[in-house]
């Protein structure tokens, strides 16, 4: 009896053995991870999410969470009889549409993360942009064909201030951050995209890691022509490719470009739609997506 049942454990050491050395690597570390796209919508996805994070923190990680909502501020939008427009892949934010951006993304989406996380222990603390001046802005005025356009509260990130969020992580809390901003301009609340917000506080954190959640695999070769992923590039290559990028993986990739020239290790683009995706890309040989690193470290 007992010898069968060594047996059929030993896999189990040896899959927690092969992630020894990463353990050891991050421990301690902070990782930023914006967490979106259908990992945000599928039930099973979302919890998986969840106990990803809290085995970081079991593992002896600093994960920090950042957020959007675009499918459940459109959806709401649309509830209210309010149009979602948007340019230069932007959302035009009215003082209206601000109102319900904030309820949704600090009342709804980061309520049910923190809930999700928080079946796990007491972990999760959430928290926006406004909240001890963690993120402030100015009004972002897009230049499109050549002319700055007014898109309403939509902001740009002029400082962060990561005293809130350290104090949460030396209390072994994780932090679920909204991206939205006060404005030092006007005081009014501005939407900021939330890749931006999670390479800007990855950076101001001093993290090893930044990792994005999308709905691709990570960013491809030659698309539409080929499906074959890209797994590493420097920053320099990586700025090269970025006049070539869909509208969506813009924000994405220059937040890891953003990341790793300000300090980060490394800045990955991982396929949310994979169950654990965030375990395997930080605890596997293989890793899984697209990892930015900086300029001088190619291909080790």
């Amino acid at each position: 009896m007992s010898t069968t049942r060594k047996h059929t454990a030993l896999p189990k050491a040896q899959i927690l053995i092969e992630a020894l050395p990463w353990l050891t690597r991050h421990h301690g570390k902070t990782v930023v991870i914006k967490f979106g796209g259908n990992a945000m919508v599928d039930e099973e996805l979302k919890a998986a999410f969840a106990q990803d994070v809290v085995f970081l923190r079991h593992a002896g990680l600093r994960p920090v969470v950042v957020h959007g909502g675009g499918p459940q501020i459109s959806a709401q939008l649309d509830k209210q009889g309010l149009v979602s427009e948007f340019k230069a892949g932007l959302r035009v934010t009215t003082p209206e549409a601000m109102d319900i951006v904030r309820m949704v993304l600090a009342g709804q989406v980061q309520r049910e993360l923190v809930g999700l996380l928080n079946q796990h222990g007491p972990f999760a603390v959430g928290m926006t942009g406004e909240d001890a001046h963690t993120i402030t802005a100015t009004k972002h005025r897009p230049r499109i064909e050549g002319e700055l356009v007014d898109i309403g509260r939509v902001g740009e990130i002029t400082e962060i201030d990561t005293g809130a969020i350290e104090a949460l992580l030396d209390n072994g809390r994780i932090p679920v951050v909204s991206s939205i901003a006060r404005s030092q301009d006007d005081g009014h609340v501005y939407n900021v995209n939330a890749d931006t917000a999670a390479a800007a506080l990855a950076a101001a954190l001093g993290a090893e890691t930044l990792m994005v959640l999308t709905d691709v695999e990570g960013l491809y070769e030659d698309w539409p022509n080929s499906d074959e992923v890209i797994s590493r590039l420097t920053a320099s290559e990586l700025e090269k490719l970025l006049p070539e990028l869909s509208s969506g993986m813009v924000p994405k990739m220059e937040g890891c470009l953003h990341a790793v020239r300000n300090g980060v290790t490394t800045a990955r683009v991982i396929d949310g739609r994979v169950q654990h995706s965030i375990l395997l890309e930080i605890f596997t040989d293989e890793g899984i997506g697209t990892m930015v690193v900086p300029d001088g470290q190619g291909d080790s």
